[in-house]
């Protein structure tokens, strides 16, 4: 017997005869299981999901079994990937994808080929691999080379984008963790909601994004694309810029490579402003004064949808799906005929009309058609003979119909998609950390609220897929999500994967880099300078009615320069705030300068990161600003009876003040258009053959306020800064030259 084995059973015969006697020490037994895993776990580490193995293994999502053990892989300037002598295309672009990954992050030289070698990467399909589902892959890791195995090509592609996050930096080399990985998915269709409804990617970011999500295992792309597609049929509506026909062709196509399907969503009865805003098309609402909404009655509205639905199904050929979106209809029964019609059969019937109608005619096409809160439908129609298509899929969120209602679904043989409902309307930044109440009380954030439902649907067994919402109403850049989709990919491939915190580490350390700093309070900081924001001048109006209102100081009047001292008692809280906040974006900004410095990955993030901060900074400088504004118009109103000259300098003080102003706010906007528009086309383009058609709707998107970028000091505008500069010049011009 080894020393280590009589170590072993010492250990053990006096935990067991301590238990038996029960007199164990339960501090003393902690200690003894310490030390037995420390003396004997470097052999073999084996974590469920749950748990992180190595500090290395900042892994997204988290693999369903790890086996740490052995010494690691070393990595070379060069290398060879080995491929199947009989592999298929996908699986050659799988290797010519990783060698590009290794050249482009790590500077690795890696040579492609069929003969096996040492040292290498070996590649297998292998389709009789019983012990790996569909998806999934085996990655071992050994000094001698790393094996990736896998049922089909999906399940190869999958192995080396977790491969290539293993890499790591030693003290002198470049290695991964010895290990062996059993990983596959919880939930087959793992999908990202791409929201383009208020601006447009350009083609090199679409592509970037979808090869980035597929790093994480993301494997469907819901579009919506409202007026950036150029539809064929009916040009008018396609926004000048968008994509043609054979762009999306060509990015359905890209997509697919990296086993991303793309899913157009085109929007049915609701939300279709984009359609409807023109007057040519005026004839098929439900109401005649508003664009929102299709009447389900008249025929023209079913033919001009499914000229656009053509359109997008044959610029995405090969796709599976069509989403028609269709919710939100809150003038459903409102004209007329549809009066009458509802007093027949009901809200429910009249919607039930379009969506058979409508999927009907997507099933023709070859596509299953998906459809917004539409779980709903069923428990609303199970017993009045208006239940939906049968071959349609249902999405819900778990609030509105919880899990059982989905089994429901499942029971009467629907397909049944969760969707993660929408974070938040906040604009600057998505509420992560924490989100406030319509009266101002904390509440859990987004990413919490994500990880429990999360889980929960993922565990339960009842849903065939996950939609990871990310509706455009706020206009954030679409970098700003990436921590949402990654929690879907996390949580819909490994249900019982990591807690929050150590995802929330994983992230940081996976996404940004280990060499990133200070990451997740930067976070929180722009998280609580959203709120600030939204707070700030008449913003919260538009989704929350009465929320007070932010004036300019009181014009001087008179030989006297007479004025009401009130800005200041009125405005005191939030000057106070206004200051605080100002030092929390000093902060932001010391953490992105940081970073920079360290060149951490993803640094357009912080590019857009800190427009947002520069944003919210003026913000702050703009109520500093007006608080001394009116402290300078009191001090000339003090010396209008010593010292005239004196009183003419506090007045031209007030007026520097605005002056320099509204120069910082021309250059925070310009900062914002110029770093947003290196992935974006200008919002609201027009070119010289199309001028952009821009006209509001009911939804009142805080993004939809102007046509252009300016929907961010949209609010500050109203105050008519300039007007006011105008007039107190006038005055101070009067003032000066005694001529009241």
């Amino acid at each position: 017997m080894s020393s280590k084995q009589h170590t072993r059973l010492l250990l053990k015969k006096h935990i067991v005869t301590n238990y038996k006697n029960k007199k164990r020490d339960y501090r003393l037994y902690n200690l003894i299981i310490s030390f037995l895993a420390i003396c004997f776990s470097h052999t073999s580490l084996i974590t469920q999901a749950g748990g992180i193995a190595d500090p290395k293994l900042h892994v997204i999502p988290y693999p369903q079994q790890v086996t740490v053990s052995g010494n690691d892989f070393i990595l070379s300037n060069s290398l060879d990937i080995v491929l199947s002598k009989n592999h298929s295309a996908d699986d050659a672009f799988t290797a010519e994808e990783l060698a590009r990954d290794l050249k482009a992050e790590w500077n690795i030289e890696a040579a492609i080929g069929t003969k096996k070698k040492k040292h290498a990467i070996l590649l297998v399909r292998n389709k009789k691999s019983r012990a790996i589902r569909a998806q999934g892959y085996e990655l071992v890791v050994t000094p001698e080379g790393i094996t990736i195995e896998a049922p089909d090509e999906q399940g190869l592609f999958y192995g080396t984008q977790t491969l290539l996050q293993l890499i790591h930096k030693g003290d002198t080399d470049l290695r991964i963790t010895g290990l062996t990985i059993k990983d596959w998915p919880t939930i087959a269709k793992r999908a990202v909601h791409y929201d383009t409804k208020h601006h447009q990617d350009k083609i090199s970011y679409v592509r970037d994004f979808i090869k980035e999500l597929a790093r994480y295992k993301i494997n469907m792309l819901v579009w919506e694309w409202e007026d950036k597609f150029a539809y064929p049929s009916h040009p008018e509506i396609g926004a000048p810029g968008a994509f043609t026909p054979e762009e999306i062709k060509g990015l359905t196509k890209y997509a697919r490579n990296y086993h991303i399907e793309i899913v157009p969503l085109v929007q049915g009865l609701g939300h279709v402003s984009f359609i409807l805003k023109w007057p040519q098309f005026s004839a098929w609402r439900e109401i005649a004064a508003s664009n929102w909404q299709f009447c389900p009655l008249k025929q023209g509205s079913y033919d001009l949808l499914f000229d656009l639905w053509k359109d997008a199904m044959d610029a995405t050929e090969g796709s599976s799906y069509f989403h028609i979106g269709s919710d939100e209809a809150y003038e459903l029964g409102h004209c007329e005929n549809c009066q009458a019609k509802t007093k027949e059969i009901g809200k429910r019937g009249l919607y039930h009309i379009f969506e058979d109608k409508v999927s009907r005619f997507i099933v023709s096409k070859g596509r299953t058609p998906i459809i917004w809160e539409s779980l709903r439908l069923v428990k609303e129609g199970e017993n009045k003979r208006f239940m939906p298509n049968k071959k349609a899929v249902l999405t819900e969120d778990m609030g509105e119909a919880g899990i059982e209602q989905a089994r429901r679904a499942k029971d009467l043989g629907y397909k049944v998609f969760f969707f993660d409902p929408n974070p938040g309307i906040e604009p600057v930044f998505l509420p992560y950390f924490y989100s406030e109440s319509e009266d101002g009380q904390i509440q859990k954030g987004c990413l919490e609220k994500s990880y429990t439902l999360l889980k929960q649907a993922a565990s339960s067994g009842a849903f065939d897929g996950f939609i990871r919402t990310s509706w455009d109403d706020a206009g954030l850049h679409n970098q700003q999500w990436m921590l949402s989709f990654l929690t879907l990919a996390e949580y819909s491939w490994n249900s019982e994967g990591t807690d929050l915190e150590q995802f929330k580490k994983n992230f940081f350390n996976n996404y940004y880099g280990t060499t990133s700093v200070n990451m997740e309070e930067l976070f929180n900081l722009l998280n609580e300078a959203s709120y600030y924001y939204w707070d700030t001048f008449e913003r919260k109006v538009w989704h929350f009615g009465e929320v007070g209102k932010t004036f300019l100081p009181d014009l001087p009047r008179g030989d006297i320069i007479e004025y009401d001292p009130y800005w200041n008692t009125a405005h005191k809280a939030m000057v106070e705030r206004s200051y605080a906040m100002q030092k929390k974006m000093d902060r932001v900004l010391a953490i992105i300068a940081a970073n920079q410095a360290q060149q951490i990955k993803h640094m357009y993030d912080l590019d857009i990161y800190e427009t947002m901060a520069r944003l919210v900074h003026h913000t702050c400088q703009t109520y500093i600003d007006l608080s001394s504004l009116e402290k300078a118009i009191a001090a000339a109103h003090m010396q209008a009876f010593r010292n005239r000259d004196s009183a003419g300098y506090y007045l031209q003080k007030a007026q520097d003040i605005i002056i320099h102003n509204l120069q910082r706010r021309k250059i925070v906007l310009n900062n914002i258009v110029e770093v947003w528009e290196k992935t974006r086309l200008p919002k609201g383009m027009s070119t010289a053959e199309k001028k952009y058609f821009f006209r509001q709707d009911k939804a009142r998107h805080f993004a939809n306020r102007k046509p252009d970028m300016s929907y961010f000091i949209y609010d500050e505008q109203q105050l008519d800064l300039e007007g006011y500069l105008e007039k107190l010049k006038l005055y101070a011009e009067k003032f000066r030259n005694d001529s009241f």
